[in-house]
């Protein structure tokens, strides 16, 4: 393995913390740290050679305004602080920010409910959301459909992902934070010292922010033994130049309450393309965002277990999931989906991408139901933090210090 400054042997060096994993909240969890404890000596541990390749580098971009979420759940707690620190660390960084709104389109009566249940989220959370009606929504958005109903939550934002992570990098590196990259975890050695592909690294608490891998690290620590990883393909079109204009900012339907994700929808992102998705298809790895790149024999044998598992028992309403999920891979299909959404779209409207994105999603093995919310569990020298999927970037800095209060750092 070619070295340098981040790719070295570590030679069993000892640091205050170290941090698994240099996507959105290791790099968060690490920058509360060092506010809490500015002399801390941490280590972030990667295992490629650059921070945020995998969800953190894959998402929209979207900042989430926290209306999805009932209010004694943890994503409601950090979700609507979380954005706002995040535009705030944008705009004081010079980081493309652009905080365009959103609207929220009910397609039948008998999504009205469900539309009631949004609202009182967002009274519940201090969310900004409103019911406009159908004249408003045509001057926020001129091509969506004109349903029984719509929420405009004018917060909601979209943001340069990619540079978030480049700048948190940055200054972290310049307050001493020394980062390993190309570093594999293998299993904690005993108390206090873990193995890796590097060598033998000391310390005093470790935070495991693994995101995908979270699992599979904690589990090495006795840790996570109820649940299992059922990972979800998020694949994507988008707008041609042309039908470009067609969507001001973000368009998104109501959720299905009997299916576990929010369902396809349309964001104008930071580059000012339109992007159309993401789906949720049950995939066979971590890393498979093509065809067969990033499938482990394995691995894929495990996760093909749990979801014919899933699919038998028919859990969280699986077998209609798959069903509609798995269509998408038709063009068809997926245009269908958003012309519910956007009706006078076409199939030249679409034009193909090779955007695509895995969502880590845990399910318990013991209640057969996919965990919606995050996990966090800890050992006397450890916290791992679990199914850390959307918002979790949004949340990112509000999150930090939920998971660090966990470690008991003060």
């Amino acid at each position: 393995m070619a070295t340098s400054k981040h790719t070295q042997k570590i030679s069993s060096e000892s640091f205050d913390f170290v941090i698994v994993g240099a996507g959105i909240v290791g790099l968060t969890v690490t920058n509360e740290l060092l506010k809490r404890q500015p002399g801390a000596r941490i280590a972030v541990l990667e295992k490629e050679a650059a921070p945020g390749l995998h969800a953190s580098g894959r998402n929209s971009g979207v900042m989430h305004s926290g209306i999805y979420y009932d209010s004694d759940t943890l994503k409601a707690r950090v979700c609507v602080a979380g954005a706002r620190r995040m535009i705030e660390f944008a705009k004081e960084e010079g980081i493309a920010v652009n905080q365009c709104g959103k609207v929220i389109l009910a397609t039948s009566e008998e999504q009205l409910p469900t539309i009631e249940k949004l609202l009182r989220n967002a009274r519940d959370s201090g969310i900004p959301a409103e019911r406009v009606d159908h004249q408003q929504l045509r001057e926020i958005e001129p091509h969506a459909v004109q349903g029984p109903a719509a929420i405009y939550c004018p917060t909601t934002a979209v943001i340069d992902s990619s540079a978030v992570i480049k700048r948190l990098r940055e200054q972290l590196e310049q307050r001493g934070v020394k980062f390993i990259f190309n570093c594999h975890v293998k299993a904690p050695a005993e108390k206090g010292q873990l193995n890796t592909s590097q060598g033998t690294i000391h310390y005093g608490l470790l935070f495991n922010c693994a995101g995908a891998y979270a699992d599979t690290v904690a589990k090495s620590y006795g840790l996570a033994t109820d649940y299992a990883l059922v990972p979800f393909k998020g694949i994507y079109w988008k707008l041609s130049k042309k039908a470009n204009p067609m969507v001001c900012a973000n368009i998104y339907p109501v959720p299905d309450v009997s299916m576990p994700f929010l369902g396809v929808h349309l964001t104008r992102v930071i580059s000012d393309e339109v992007y159309i998705g993401p789906t949720a298809i049950p995939t066979f790895g971590r890393e498979n965002y093509g065809i067969l790149q990033g499938i482990n024999f394995g691995e894929s044998l495990g996760i093909g277990l749990q979801l014919a598992g899933m699919y038998l028992r028919n859990e969280n309403n699986f077998r209609k999931l798959t069903h509609v999920e798995m269509g998408k891979y038709s063009k068809d299909a997926f245009l269908s989906a958003a012309q519910k959404l956007v009706p006078s779209l076409t199939a030249e409207d679409m034009v193909p991408t090779r955007k695509s994105g895995i969502r880590p999603q845990l399910i318990n093995t013991k209640t057969r139901k996919l965990e919606m919310d995050y996990i966090i569990e800890r050992t006397d020298d450890s916290v791992h933090v679990l199914n850390a999927i959307s918002p979790a970037f949004t949340g990112g800095f509000a999150f930090a210090e939920l998971i660090v209060e966990a470690g008991n750092i003060s």
